[in-house]
């Protein structure tokens, strides 16, 4: 008995259907890899230009946002010495939005002939900053550092120079040359006072003298 052989018909529908739903689906992630950085914002930035950042994130060319992962221009700009902290974040696909948190200078420090960053670490660009005139122990100096962070840069910027001017009472005690012409005796504990300079000049109806901040808040005018 000889058996029939069927025949096996070929659903030409459905591989039509498969293929264009492949080559749909092959051009969607086409695109998605491809699709590149149309803007960059950038925020809180002033010792680096909006450029230098872009360069340093390696983001100048506007590539493809896939090969733009917000990790690895995070860690791109940390290389830097001028950023302590940066968020990356995507509002919308195309946009890329970089938040620095900047590792600023605080003074010259003549002693070492070098700008004093945020972070403690020195480098050799000059700014307009505050200079320290002489040497600071180093038990006072890993002091002196974060109490002159806390210091507003608009009050930074009126320091002109810092003297390490220690007393019998006190081996924290400093003294402050204002470019208004006026002077500031402050101790290590009482650097936040500073803040409040514009406000301590104003209630002296802006006269020049000598402010000791160190112990009150006591103001000597100079003789005329």
């Amino acid at each position: 008995m000889v058996k029939k052989k069927k025949k096996v018909k070929i659903k030409y529908r459905f591989i039509f259907i498969f293929l264009i739903v492949f080559y749909l689906l092959a051009t969607t992630i086409y695109y998605i890899i491809n699709i590149s950085i149309s803007n960059i914002y950038i925020y809180n930035n002033k010792y680096l230009t909006d450029q230098q950042i872009i360069e340093l994130a390696g983001i100048g060319d506007y590539p493809p946002i896939l090969k733009s992962l917000s990790g690895n221009i995070k860690n791109k700009l940390l290389s830097n010495i001028y950023i302590m902290d940066v968020n990356v974040s995507n509002k919308k696909v195309t946009e890329v939005h970089i938040d620095i948190t900047e590792n600023r200078p605080l003074f010259f420090y003549q002693t070492t002939k070098k700008t004093i960053l945020l972070d403690g670490r020195a480098v050799d660009d000059i700014f307009h900053l505050p200079t320290v005139i002489n040497y600071i122990p180093d038990v006072i100096y890993r002091q002196f550092v974060p109490k002159m962070g806390i210091i507003d840069e608009d009050i930074l910027i009126r320091i002109s120079e810092i003297k390490y001017d220690p007393n019998e009472v006190d081996n924290g005690r400093f003294f402050l040359t204002m470019n208004d012409g006026n002077y500031v005796y402050l101790t290590i504990d009482k650097f936040d006072k500073l803040n409040n300079y514009l406000q301590l000049a104003k209630n002296v109806n802006n006269k020049k003298g000598v402010f000791y901040l160190d112990y009150g808040n006591k103001f000597d005018i100079f003789e005329e």
